[in-house]
């Protein structure tokens, strides 16, 4: 491997700026790189860690894909937390807010016997699923998001938080008619990644090793994208693969061709409806802004308050015939 003084985290490159109240519809999280610019966390932050835009050394190269190695997660939402947590697609630099729904704030129900999130949860940026593309796969199309990430490693990150991700594969929700893409990753700087990846950087990591280090997590998965609508008045979510995990090199693929139709969305090659393309930093994008115009969009929001209070029924269990 290589050592570990040349390795910047991730986070330190980027950081947070609060607007608004924590758990209120005006919360936002806003994003800035190490250069103190204001920047979109789904449009200006690399896909791929450790590539040239990433000011850092180039991540190996798998010889049997050719795909780097490691990409960036935006964590959205931290483990066992219950708030529905959520890059706003819809609003100019796409800063972190909490989704709200017929009014309300979102937070998922516990179901037993899960506390909130299982995983860190998140995102990674710079990729799309295109809601005009119909997978050929799956038969449906996508959600309209960046791709969903669940980080299975043992610390629990904070929101806002980049970190770098080994992918190991990926589950195919098919949620209301739409593909919604979820990948498993684990952050390379977290305890287990060792044991996952075999060595560090073992390229052929997969989904079979969570299997063997983290028996029950991936059951344990799919029964909660199965069930975490429920408490709402939905039906069960459904998977394409009988919700079989694919592997790693699926994952990547499946990626790669997110990270092409986000692409074409900063290019204006793919219509995104009332996604907010503003950006700072794609080079021949479009919707580029100036630095000026990123900070007026950041200090036209609500003045950071303090306060955290939410409604004790989060806290409620859910319990379904097995």
């Amino acid at each position: 491997g290589r050592p570990w003084h040349r390795r910047l985290s991730a986070m330190a490159r980027y950081c947070t700026e609060q607007r608004g109240r924590p758990n209120s519809p005006d919360y936002r999280l806003y994003f800035k790189n190490a250069d103190g610019k204001y920047i979109s966390p789904f449009h200006d932050i690399p896909l791929f860690a450790g590539s040239k835009d990433d000011k850092e050394i180039p991540a190996k190269r798998s010889k049997t894909t050719g795909s780097e190695a490691l990409f960036n997660m935006i964590v959205e939402v931290p483990r066992w937390t219950n708030a529905k947590m959520e890059i706003a697609t819809e609003e100019p630099l796409n800063p972190i807010k909490h989704d709200i729904k017929k009014g309300k704030l979102r937070y998922v129900a516990n179901i037993f016997p899960h506390k909130g999130y299982i995983w860190n949860y998140g995102a990674l940026p710079q990729t799309w699923e295109d809601p005009n593309h119909t997978d050929n796969i799956t038969g449906c199309c996508g959600d309209n998001d960046p791709i969903d990430v669940c980080e299975i490693g043992s610390k629990i990150r904070s929101s806002g938080e980049i970190v770098q991700v080994k992918v190991l594969g990926v589950l195919a929700l098919v949620d209301e008619g739409e593909t919604d893409w979820k990948i498993i990753a684990i952050g390379v700087d977290d305890p287990e990644a060792q044991k996952i990846h075999g060595k560090y950087f073992n390229l052929n990591a997969n989904i079979d090793d969570v299997k063997k280090h983290k028996p029950g997590y991936l059951e344990a998965t799919v029964d909660w994208f199965k069930l975490y609508k429920v408490p709402d008045g939905k039906p069960e979510n459904q998977f394409a693969f009988n919700g079989e995990f694919k592997d790693k090199d699926f994952a990547v693929e499946i990626i790669k061709s997110t990270h092409e139709y986000w692409k074409a969305l900063l290019h204006k090659k793919a219509d995104g409806g009332t996604i907010k393309c503003t950006n700072v930093l794609v080079s021949g994008s479009p919707f580029c802004c100036s630095e000026e115009d990123a900070r007026s969009i950041v200090q036209s929001a609500p003045a950071p308050v303090n306060g955290d209070s939410f409604s004790p029924e989060v806290d409620s269990w859910h319990f379904f015939p097995k």
